[in-house]
């Protein structure tokens, strides 16, 4: 099953006070396992960033003036997506930002019916208890060393490990790498063209192919069995 994990970082809270996307990563997995396939773009929010924000992930207004804006990447990150669940942690408040994006480029909505929300699987499992993706890391013992700041890629990357954690499906002994690889290699099974079956060697004795081919000769020349099996001509014994 093809999935998309996907984290995004921000401006601000809210799209309705005027603020916008400044990051999209995602990764692609195959029966939860990463393909190497991945979408990662910094954007031009075409608005400042406040220092608030620009602590959390660290994207200044001026790291972003260069970057392309939403509207020049919004048909590669369909296309990535394709019709492929999305897996976010604290789904809402990515997909309202997503949503508002497209919004503005008169594209239709992304449906919340096909997003998987691990925070809210992490609630169901863990109840009254911390489920940030920090402390499910720790929870999980996942190696989050490299999050100093919060990175949309990074933090997929991540959330890779912890869907397994919270679906079952993955073996917490093996690594991101070795995931990536079995992902690889479920994917290239999966698109691998199916090649047709040899012919199997008749199992029919010569004297009941003899008998077979005798009787469908009188059944006349519009039976229905000959759509199917052309009729042969009965074989003699050998003198």
């Amino acid at each position: 099953m093809r999935e998309i994990v996907l984290d995004t970082e921000t401006t601000g809270l809210s799209p309705a006070e005027g603020h916008r996307l400044l990051e999209i990563g995602a990764v692609e997995i195959v029966h939860q396992a990463p393909t190497g396939r991945v979408f990662h773009h910094l954007i031009n929010p075409e608005r400042d960033v406040p220092e608030d924000a620009a602590r959390v992930h660290g994207h200044t207004t001026e790291v972003l003036r260069d970057k392309p804006v939403f509207a020049a990447l919004v048909d590669a990150f369909l296309a990535f997506v394709g019709e492929a669940p999305l897996v976010i942690h604290n789904a809402e408040f990515d997909m309202r930002f997503l949503n508002a994006e497209l919004a503005l480029l008169g594209r239709p909505p992304i449906a919340m019916e096909r997003v998987v929300d691990t925070l809210a699987l992490a609630r169901k499992r863990h109840p009254g208890q911390a489920n940030s993706l920090d402390a499910l890391c720790d929870r999980y013992r996942i190696d989050r060393s490299k999050r100093v700041k919060h990175g949309a890629l990074l933090d997929a990357e991540i959330l890779v490990e912890i869907y397994g954690e919270l679906t079952g499906g993955r073996q917490r002994s093996l690594s991101f790498e070795e995931r990536r690889e079995a992902g690889a290699a479920a994917l290239a099974l999966a698109r691998r063209p199916i090649e047709p079956r040899p012919a199997r060697a008749s199992l029919l004795r010569p004297e009941e192919a003899d008998a077979h081919a005798a009787h469908v000769a009188t059944l006349g020349e519009n039976a229905l069995w000959r759509a199917y099996s052309p009729a042969e001509e009965p074989r003699t014994a050998a003198v």
